[in-house]
Parts: structure tokens; C-alpha cells; sequence
């Protein structure tokens, strides 16, 4: 039976062997018989089969590449596609793993392992790799890589272009797209000054009294409809929860409410609440709550306001103060209208239709449902059944519910909203963005872990006054800013006054906050966010603010001489600009002679004055004008290099490359110096 096959029926053996993948190892035993080489009845049945049976062109085409005996062909199905110079097509889809592709080409893993370490690509049997690199691959073997299977019956093949692994959506928004979106806004003030009740009445609902003590311990995102107009609230436990997510740069409040009581006035975490609302950039509205009180006195509030810089418009400044009520509603409309009003303003629009992002407001796990988010949708329309990627987290929409604990189908730009579906708990302040497909997010998930992870070996570096000139030289900061806290009023009244009166050219001390008492964890989070350093004066630091400060890498000043921090801070601002160039001319010396030498041009000159230094910088002038400015690449005496030669010698001199010299030049040496500025 062997000797038959080769001599009666040569192209009956190639049939079976482009199936040897699919059949026992029999196959294979029966191959040894045809190495005799074929060659010239190869082509001509090959021919043949083309014309008269176009389906079976995949098994009879094989062959044709140039050993018999080269890899063998991968086991895939009959309707494998071919390109028209006869190369088999491999589909495969993203992420391609090192032992998928070499299933596909029908080798041996370690022999594609082997082909990736020849490009310099160290790869395992399970990690993936880039779909150029396998095109590569599967070029060396014989083989086209397509990225995506194309259409049965599509004609000729067209390669399509490799593209790269996942990347986060770029959003191009068209301007006939914008709509005007409800605003975000925060209430924030002193504790027990009425800021929950004054949303909850709002909303009609009461949320106080759901609170422990009545006190906010969590962070609550709302939504009401005024005048047909939509509006959302974020009711936070305090300014630290804002800067904590600002800190993260999840600006997400355009309009802060700071709540104040009539009959308390500003109490020292308004002021705190102030300060962080000025950091944020973002405009202020003050409701002056519980005026039904006796107690109460709105004009002694505007004042103390106008302390701050938040003048009354009434009073002559830019701010709306609005006198509420939350027990018996007075103020309310007039205060959701400012709210309205402030937001046309604004002019704050989002497009529905561009891909969903959405900021994290708050998560929790939840019994029975897993990890949970509220966010807030910053533009497009988030929909159930969507693959998204948060932080480092992803997963796919399966469930919206919206602030009322109602099951919503989508929810757009402006909303707040509950989503379940995460495969783990995400940060406040993460940013949600909508997804392709589940593979996508889940690549860029584990690529961003994988990133945090090597994060991790390096420290957080956060401003120090060692570091801003550094800071200032690459144009990233413009200022020092400082968090300032001081034993008593009157010392920080004073430095307060001494600081401001520093002042400097091209950079500016700004004090973010000040105020009496403790570091606390309250300041460092502040600081944190504004990328500033606490100064404290005659006050110690709490426990926990320096065990935050250890986290977050934030500096703590710590003085008792009120002149020691004010002149340490003076020179703090002096080390930051930038030292004057000043020139020194040191000397000049005339050309005499040029000399062409092996090692190039070299100007045979006369010291007329002072002394040329090998260190110096120098200029050629020709007619008083300068012709070149560089470095002394030469200064010889004869045949000897000097380090300098005074007036009244000859020398040779070489500037850099420079060789255009001409007899009655002025070669003028010159040294520059570095003169630090002073504080005007």
C-alpha cells in the first residue's frame, strides 16, 4: 500500500493531509512516504482545483507553500479563508494570549514564546499580547492575521488594520448637542445650623430624623423639581467629605449652600467651610436659617460675612444672602428661584447623547446586593446593561435606582442615582465611564490595578518648602499656600496682617485658610487638596491629623517666635525666584592671525585687557558687532593649555566650533553670575 500511493494517485495524498489536525496520529504516519518532491505536478493540480471546485480551495491549497514537511496547518474548520496569494487568514479577537495564537497556527506554544523573545517580548503561555506583534507572528509562519473575522461570501479579502488593546473613550461632544443640564449643589456649614433640614424640607421628607442624634453620618445625593426645573443636592457630613472627594479632582458641586444660623452667626467650621468652598472655585449662596427665632439677627450674619470677603448684594457686594426658615418654610422659594437663577448663570450644559461618565458619590456594601454606588451622571444617558470601568473597578449596569428607592431604566446628565453591578467597591470620586463592551472594561481594570500596584512602591510627594523652587521652575506653581493655624485671634490677626505684606514679582503667599485652634485631620485633607503646606503657631497637631499627614505626605510647620515663621516663610518665598544672569566681561583680546591646524581654525590673538579664562564664556565682535557667542573649547599658550592668559600675552583661541575668523576681531571673554532676588 505505500509504494501504490506515491505512483498512482499523487494528488489523492494531498487531500488527507491538510486534515492531519482533525484525524488520530495515523495520518501523520502515512505522510513519510511523500517526500519525494513533487514539484512539477504541484502547481498544475492546484490549477485545476481552483477552476473547477472553488469550496475545496482551503484543502487543496496548503500544500502549495514551500516545504511539505513545514509547520503543520492548524486545525480549523472548512471554511477556513485564504488570501489570493493562497495564505490561510487567523481570525482571533482581542486580548490575544500567547497559547491561543499558537493553537491557531497549529504549533507548539514555546515556538511562538521563541519567535516573541526574538522581537524582545518576554511573554508566558497566558499573557496577552499586542495584535501587531501577533501579525508579526503569524507572518514569520505563513499565516495573515485579521483581527476580526470577515463576512462569508465578502469577495476578496481586504486586511483590516490592527489596532490596538482597549483605551479609555475619547468623548467629542458636538455643540448641538449640549442641553442644559440641573446643577449640582452642596449645603455646607456649621453642625446643627439646619443644613438637613433645611433639604428636607426641600424635599418633603424627613430625613433628619432618620440621622443618628440627627446628625448626618453619610452622604446623600437628591434630586427636586422647581418651577420645571430640575435641580440636585449633595447633603454632605461636613466640608471634609467635599474636600476628601475634591482632594480625588471630582469637582462635582457647582453651587455651594452655605447654610448659616441667625442666631449662632459664623461658627469656626463655616469658617472651615468657607475656606474649602474659595479652594474649590465655586460660587456661594449663604441661607440664613432659623430667623423665626427671637435670637435671631440677619444684619450681625451679613457682617460677619463681609469679614470674609462674601459682601451681602444688598450691601453693596456680589453675594446672595437669602433668609430661611426650615421649621415653618419661610424663604424657601425665594431661595430655590437664587438657585435657579445662579444656574442659568452658569450656563451648565451636557450632552445626553455622548457616552455616559458619572462621578462616585458614595459606595457601600450592601446585604444581598453587593457593591453600591450614588452617583451623579456628569453627561450622556447611563442605561441599564451597560459594561462600564470606575477607578480601578468595572463591571455592567444591573440595576438603577433613584433617589426615591424606585427602579429607573436610564438616568441622564445632572441626576443622581444608584447603581449596582460592581465587581468591586469603587472611591468617592472616581469617575464612571461608560464601556464597549464587558472585555474592554475588564482589560482596562486589570491594567490600572497592575499600575496601582507599582504606584504603591513609591511615596506620595506633596509639597515641601524644600520642593516648590523646583515646583516654580517647571512653571508649575505660581504661589506659596499655606494652611494656617494659630493658638489665639490676636496672633492670628497678626500673622495673618504680617504674611499679606509680603509681596513678590512672580510669586504670591496665599493662605487658604486660617484659623484658631489644633491641626486637625480637617486641615490636612485641605491641604491635600489645594497641594499646601500647614503652618502652626504656638498649637500642637492632633493624633489623627498626623497620622494623616504621614499618609498623604503633607508638611507640617510647627513654630513658637512669631518672627522665626515669619522670616523662615520670607526666605522660603526668596528661594523661589528665579536668580538674575548678570554678565561680567572679563576681558578682551584682538585677533592677530588666523592659523588652519589639524585639529581645525584657530585665532592667533593679543590680551588687550583684564584676562581670557578657559572657563569663560566669549563673543566674536566684527565691527563692534557680535558675530558668534559661545564657549572656550581651546586656550593655549605655544603648545601649551592654560587656564588663563593676562593682559598684555599672545594665546590661541578656539570658540566651540566657530572657524569663520577674520584678523581685527575682538574675541571679549565673559562670565555669567547668578544673583539671587529679594523681596520688594
Amino acid at each position: 500500500m505505500p509504494t501504490k500511493a506515491p505512483a498512482s494517485k499523487k494528488p489523492a495524498v494531498r487531500k488527507p493531509a491538510a486534515k492531519p489536525a482533525l484525524s488520530s496520529s495515523k495520518p501523520a504516519a502515512e505522510a513519510k512516504p511523500v517526500k519525494p518532491k513533487p514539484a512539477p505536478k504541484v502547481p498544475v493540480e492546484v490549477v485545476s482545483l481552483i477552476d473547477k471546485k472553488p469550496k475545496k480551495k482551503a484543502s487543496q491549497d496548503v500544500p502549495s507553500l514551500p516545504a511539505p514537511v513545514a509547520a503543520p496547518v492548524p486545525p480549523v474548520a472548512a471554511e477556513t479563508e485564504l488570501t489570493e496569494d493562497g495564505r490561510q487568514i487567523i481570525n482571533i479577537k482581542p486580548p490575544i494570549v500567547v497559547k491561543d495564537l499558537a493553537a491557531a497556527l497549529g504549533i507548539k506554544p514555546f515556538v511562538v514564546i521563541k519567535d516573541l523573545m526574538e522581537t524582545n517580548i518576554f511573554a508566558n503561555l497566558n499573557q496577552t499580547i499586542e495584535p501587531a506583534v501577533a501579525a508579526q507572528v503569524c507572518e514569520k509562519h505563513g499565516f495573515v492575521f485579521e483581527k476580526e473575522k470577515r463576512q462569508t461570501g465578502a469577495g476578496v479579502h481586504k486586511a483590516e488594520p490592527v489596532v490596538a488593546p482597549p483605551s479609555e473613550p475619547t468623548v467629542v461632544v458636538a455643540a448641538d448637542e449640549l442641553k442644559s443640564r440641573p446643577p449640582v449643589i452642596t449645603f455646607m456649614g456649621h453642625v446643627d445650623h439646619g443644613k438637613t433640614s433645611l433639604m428636607d424640607f426641600i424635599r418633603k421628607a424627613r430625613v433628619a430624623a432618620g440621622e443618628v442624634g440627627g446628625i448626618t453620618q453619610h452622604i446623600g445625593a437628591y434630586s427636586v423639581n422647581h418651577g420645571g426645573h430640575q435641580i440636585t443636592f449633595l447633603d454632605t457630613p461636613g466640608h471634609a467629605a467635599f474636600t476628601a472627594m475634591r482632594a480625588r479632582g471630582a469637582n462635582v458641586t457647582d453651587i455651594v449652600v452655605l447654610v448659616v444660623a441667625a442666631d449662632d452667626g459664623i461658627m469656626p467650621q463655616t469658617e472651615e467651610a468657607i475656606s474649602h468652598a474659595k479652594a474649590a472655585g465655586v460660587t456661594i449662596i449663604v441661607a440664613v436659617n432659623k430667623t423665626d427665632l427671637p435670637a435671631a439677627n440677619v444684619d450681625r450674619v451679613k457682617q460677619q460675612l463681609q469679614e470674609h470677603d462674601l459682601a451681602s448684594e444688598d450691601w453693596g457686594g456680589s453675594t446672595i444672602v437669602c433668609p430661611v426658615s426650615a421649621t415653618k418654610g419661610l424663604g424657601i422659594d425665594h431661595l430655590l428661584e437664587m438657585m435657579n437663577l445662579q444656574a442659568e448663570v452658569l450656563e451648565l450644559k451636557a450632552s445626553p447623547k455622548a457616552p455616559a461618565r458619572a462621578t462616585i458619590i458614595e459606595a457601600e456594601m450592601e446585604p444581598g446586593r453587593g457593591p453600591t454606588a450614588t452617583v451623579i451622571v456628569k453627561m450622556g444617558t447611563l442605561k441599564i446593561g451597560q459594561a462600564f470601568l470606575c477607578g480601578l473597578q468595572w463591571g455592567k449596569v444591573k440595576s438603577l435606582i433613584d433617589d426615591l428607592g424606585k427602579p429607573v431604566k436610564q438616568v441622564g446628565p445632572g441626576m443622581p442615582v444608584k447603581i449596582l453591578g460592581f465587581d468591586g467597591l469603587p472611591k468617592a470620586g472616581d469617575e464612571l465611564m461608560v464601556m464597549d463592551s464587558d472585555r474592554a472594561a475588564r482589560t482596562l481594570s486589570e491594567e490600572r490595578k497592575e499600575e496601582e500596584r507599582k504606584e504603591k512602591l513609591a511615596a506620595p510627594q506633596r509639597a515641601t518648602l524644600e520642593s516648590l523652587f523646583d515646583d516654580l521652575a517647571a512653571d508649575q506653581r505660581k504661589s506659596l499656600r499655606v494652611v494656617l493655624k494659630a493658638d489665639v485671634q490676636g496672633s492670628l490677626e497678626a500673622l495673618v496682617q504680617a504674611l499679606g505684606e509680603i509681596k513678590a514679582k512672580q510669586i504670591d503667599l496665599d493662605i487658604i485658610h486660617a484659623a484658631v485652634g489644633p491641626i486637625s485631620e480637617s486641615d490636612i485633607l485641605l491641604a491635600t487638596a489645594s497641594d499646601a503646606i500647614v503652618v502652626g503657631f504656638g498649637v500642637k497637631t492632633e493624633n489623627s491629623a498626623a497620622t494623616a499627614a504621614k499618609r498623604e505626605g503633607v508638611q507640617i510647620k510647627l513654630y513658637s517666635i512669631i518672627y522665626e515663621l515669619i522670616d523662615q516663610l520670607k526666605e522660603a518665598m526668596a528661594g523661589l525666584l528665579e536668580p538674575e544672569l548678570r554678565e561680567n566681561v572679563i576681558g578682551h583680546a584682538e585677533v592677530r592671525q588666523v592659523f588652519d591646524l589639524t585639529k581645525g581654525i584657530v585665532a592667533g590673538c593679543m590680551v588687550t585687557d583684564g584676562r581670557i579664562l578657559r572657563t569663560a564664556r566669549a563673543r566674536v565682535l566684527r565691527r563692534k558687532q557680535p558675530i558668534y557667542d559661545g564657549g572656550i573649547s581651546t586656550l593655549r599658550r605655544f603648545k601649551d593649555d592654560v587656564k588663563e592668559v593676562r593682559n598684555g600675552f599672545e594665546c590661541g583661541i578656539k570658540l566651540g566650533d566657530y572657524e569663520e575668523y577674520e584678523a581685527g576681531d575682538i574675541i571679549e571673554a565673559y562670565t555669567l553670575e547668578k544673583v539671587a532676588q529679594k523681596l520688594e
